[in-house]
């Protein structure tokens, strides 16, 4: 690909930049103990980018012959040239950094040195440990294997490159009684999703995990439906995850502010002027953006344009301090940002996302928070969501909640429910629990874009609890 350099420069491209992206795939489902599916795929491509009189222009191709990358090379050209005539903004290359870093994902076992049958035998087991009463209907294990090595180079001197491996796993048990269907998942859909190999899936907390959404399952079928309320709300960790995706993540997108995401996935109730002003939360608030954090889904040394990634607080008791934008963000709106310009694969162009977004620890233990209740509500394991167009009013539903009473966990709801308005939900944290009630989650599907891109993202968070919380019951 060196070559495409000299060839840019007879053409008076001001920059190039190349992102080849080699990817495969191992995708297992193992469904009431039995394989239902078993595939390997693998991908391998270039993104190529130029700047012509201060506007990019980008092409892909998976055909990595000369001539199909001087035809990338050509297209990407066309594009910022006649781009170039209508541009409302003249980008330079202050905001495409040169990047000589090498990243590699921390990783054991690969999955893809190990035998498949090991794996699904595995997960056969896992299917099994549901079998704990007559009531359960379905019992499903699906795994996602994701090894990718990205490698960058520019004609300002970059040369750069991230080997990431990735581990997305979910397992459920749908039981039914009297007509009363519930399904427990493991901390929600797919939410168990690291960086690393095959020693962050396997272990004896799994089995004991499973064992127990399974009972819980049957135990949802004769729960009494959660009441109509407004009360105390106990967020764990894995539904807090949730919330800091859709209420805080996407309005913070610099990108979605601007408005360039107005007709898919909605604006934002941020304005560029509540930034170092807005009391976004309680003073109990701490948002981090941390893509430096070992083993969370979303880490990585630098992102796809080259800018260095570090540890940030986008808000810091409680009050708003920087956005989700990239660079190119940062330049057109004036406000800070983080390395965040990220493409779910190379043939989609970098646009401001999500990372590791974590909420930090405060210092209050989970007896204490449970034990200052008088009347709440503890809810675990996202199961529905829903949030309007500018991420302001959202409702939530939850797989499994406690009625806490006098300080205590005493009754199982099921359906639970609840809803807010983004700034007063936030405003009304009272405790954050410590870092023993932290953990650490993720989602593979983050969608954004047009076309569309689903990209990794991860959450840690502690154990939160809020006050008056309008809280309802469900259907089913």
């Amino acid at each position: 690909m060196d070559h495409l350099f000299a060839l840019a420069k007879s053409q008076n491209i001001e920059w190039l930049g190349l992102r080849r992206v080699r990817e495969k795939t191992l995708s297992i489902s193992v469904k009431d103990s039995e394989l239902e599916s078993y595939s390997r795929g693998e991908t391998d491509g270039v993104f190529i980018e130029v700047l012509v009189n201060g506007q990019f222009g980008y092409a892909a191709t998976s055909n990595l012959t000369n001539d199909g990358l001087v035809r990338a090379l050509e297209n990407a050209r066309l594009r910022a040239t006649e781009g170039s005539k209508l541009k409302s903004f003249s980008f330079d290359l202050s905001v495409r950094p040169v990047v000589q870093k090498r990243y590699q994902s921390s990783v054991l076992r690969s999955p893809f040195k190990v035998e498949a049958r090991e794996i699904v035998d595995q997960m056969r087991k896992l299917t099994d440990l549901m079998k704990v009463a007559s009531a359960i209907k379905r019992r499903q294990a699906r795994i996602q294997f994701v090894e990718s090595e990205v490698t960058m180079k520019s004609s300002s001197g970059s040369d750069a490159t991230q080997e990431f491996s990735w581990i997305a796993t979910n397992s459920e048990a749908i039981a039914e009684k009297d007509g009363s269907v519930q399904k427990r998942t493991d901390s929600g859909f797919s939410a168990r999703s690291y960086q690393g190999g095959l020693e962050l899936w396997w272990n004896p907390q799994l089995e004991e995990r499973v064992k127990r959404l399974a009972e819980e399952a049957v135990e949802l079928t004769t729960a009494e439906q959660c009441c109509d309320m407004t009360t105390s709300l106990v967020l764990m960790p894995d539904q807090m995850m949730l919330q800091i995706h859709e209420s805080v993540g996407h309005p913070l997108e610099i990108d979605r502010i601007l408005g360039d995401e107005r007709n898919y996935a909605g604006w934002s109730f941020i304005k560029k002027e509540d930034f170092g002003i807005l009391q976004y939360g309680s003073p109990l608030m701490n948002i981090s953006f941390d893509p430096t954090q070992t083993s969370e889904f979303a880490s990585y040394a630098f992102d796809d344009i080259g800018a260095v990634a570090q540890k940030e607080f986008l808000i810091q008791d409680g009050k708003l301090l920087r956005g989700l934008g990239s660079l190119e963000s940062q330049k057109r709106s004036g406000l800070k940002g983080v390395a965040t310009q990220r493409a779910s694969l190379w043939n989609r162009p970098p646009i401001d996302r999500m990372a590791n977004l974590n909420m930090e620890p405060g210092t209050s233990s989970r007896q204490q928070m449970i034990e200052s209740i008088e009347s709440g509500v503890l809810m675990e394991s996202n199961r529905s969501w829903s949030i309007d167009d500018y991420r302001n009013k959202f409702q939530f539903g939850c797989e499994f909640a406690k009625k806490i009473e006098n300080g205590k966990l005493t009754k199982t709801l099921r359906n639970p429910n609840y809803r807010g308005i983004t700034n007063p939900f936030w405003r009304g944290l009272k405790m954050v629990g410590d870092s023993a009630t932290m953990d650490v989650f993720g989602t593979p599907y983050c969608g954004k874009g047009e076309p569309n891109q689903a990209i990794r993202v991860g959450h840690a968070s502690p154990i939160c609890l809020f006050e008056n919380v309008e809280v309802f019951g469900g259907v089913g």
